[in-house]
């Protein structure tokens, strides 16, 4: 029906495969002069704006960008929006930086009012820099979820959300019971999961904070749909594991506690591993469990370097995570920035189709929705980002003398960062622009 279709023309560029697995060469498409074509929030046409246009009907909606690239709308696979409001609080590693931090704010979500507001301003920051899927961390309160849930779907957002279980190691305040976090899971995943865009994810916040109970618990409950995903932390930092060891002695490792109960399958989605055993990666890969590579948090709190071609070489699916609050930014284009830096203080190099790639289409992999989200190919849902090479006048200055589309990428992702993202469409519907 032309009166639900539209067409955007503008450079398009989208990654269609990963590069280590096609080169460099095959890993993108890229229309210098491009349009991209929507109908009832999927992609039906992408290509060549001059052959394309042919084909339209007379009456379609074209909407036409000058110094502009469209680009699939970014993923982050793994952010908290409880802590949207701490983000840039200074001087503590992981676990100090937690109690003095995080939990102190997580209290705060006892109250509906609070949680509300906070899951405004963080859509709000989603949206203003470009990012149209994510899997988040809500608090160990239900109403949390359940609040983040109703919102999301208002906006027609494809969201991933779980309840926090946290039943020791934790301020009385934010603890659960191996019972109540069950329950209180349960009654989510069957209100929300699959829910128009809605998925549910089981959220043990790491091992540390939850007894061996309730990591059982957790994986009877997803043993009991193993459709929905598990999110947790794991291997951020040496602290941390220490603290691991001592507190599951029979375990062989960090990763070895939520194998045992069950917690790995194809939707686990561990953030960080930056101190992952050649053994963890193996199992990571047997399990096609999936990584979520958080740059900024990682040198904030002074964790570690990523090994990315550690990871890669066992085959262990990885997307880009923001990491909010510890992360120091919403945008994925500045967590593709310090991707970069962090890969350079290993003398390795990040080539900026990569970059793109795990901040959108590897993203989507990891999350198991390559099939849904990820890049602009026909039959996907429409979720987009347009840029503009003009932001700023460094911006402005640095494109114009740019004479490669891997250079204007590489740019973007260092001198990009929500100012670069001009409007933000979900399911084909303008979400966000920066001109109102």
């Amino acid at each position: 029906m032309a009166s639900q279709r539209k067409a955007y023309r503008a450079t398009i560029v989208h990654c269609v495969a990963d590069p280590k697995d096609v080169g460099l060469d095959n890993c993108y498409q890229f229309f210098e002069d491009g349009l991209l074509v929507i109908e009832n929030g999927y992609v039906i046409d992408i290509g060549d704006a001059q052959a394309l246009l042919k084909k339209q009907p007379k009456n379609v909606k074209i909407t036409e960008y000058n110094n502009k690239i469209i680009t699939s709308g970014f993923i982050d696979t793994h952010i908290h929006y409880p802590q949207t409001r701490i983000i840039a609080s200074y001087g503590d590693q992981l676990l100090d930086w937690l109690e003095n931090y995080t939990f102190p704010e997580e209290m705060r979500f006892s109250d509906p009012s609070y949680a509300r507001h906070t899951a405004e301003l963080f859509f709000d920051q989603l949206m203003r820099n470009g990012t149209t899927t994510a899997m988040v961390f809500g608090t160990v309160h239900k109403q949390s979820v359940d609040i983040f849930f109703e919102l999301a779907q208002k906006r027609h957002l494809r969201m991933i959300a779980g309840k926090v279980l946290m039943d020791r190691n934790a301020p009385t305040e934010l603890t659960d019971t191996a019972e109540s976090g069950y329950q209180d899971s349960k009654a989510l995943i069957e209100k929300w999961h699959n829910k128009d865009r809605l998925l549910y994810a089981i959220t043990p916040r790491f091992a540390p904070t939850s007894s061996p109970q309730q990591l059982e618990m957790a994986g009877k409950l997803l043993a009991k749909y193993p459709d929905v995903y598990m999110q947790t932390h794991i291997s951020e930092n040496p602290k941390e594991i220490e603290w691991v060891q001592a507190l599951f002695p029979d375990r062989s490792g960090y990763l070895d506690v939520y194998d045992h109960y069950g917690l790995l399958h194809n939707r686990s989605i561990l953030a960080h591993g930056v101190h992952l055993s050649d053994k963890e990666c193996q199992r990571l890969a047997e399990t096609d469990s999936a990584i979520a590579f958080c740059p900024t948090s990682n040198l904030f709190l002074g964790s570690g370097l990523f090994k990315l071609s550690k990871l890669e070489n066992y085959h262990v699916k990885v997307g880009m995570g923001t990491d909010v609050g510890a992360g120091t930014s919403f945008s994925l284009l500045q967590t593709m920035n310090e991707a970069y830096k962090v890969m350079q203080l290993q003398h390795e190099k990040l080539h900026p189709l990569k970059s793109l790639y795990l901040a959108t289409l590897g993203g989507a992999r990891a999350l198991q929705l390559d099939d849904k989200i990820g890049n602009l190919a026909v039959g996907k849902e429409a979720d987009f980002v347009v840029l503009d090479l003009h932001a700023t006048p460094l911006l402005k200055v640095r494109t114009e003398q740019a004479n490669t589309l891997e250079e204007i990428l590489f740019v973007l992702m260092t001198l990009g960062d929500d100012r670069t993202v001009y409007q933000t469409y979900i399911l084909g519907e303008k979400a966000f622009d920066s001109s109102l």
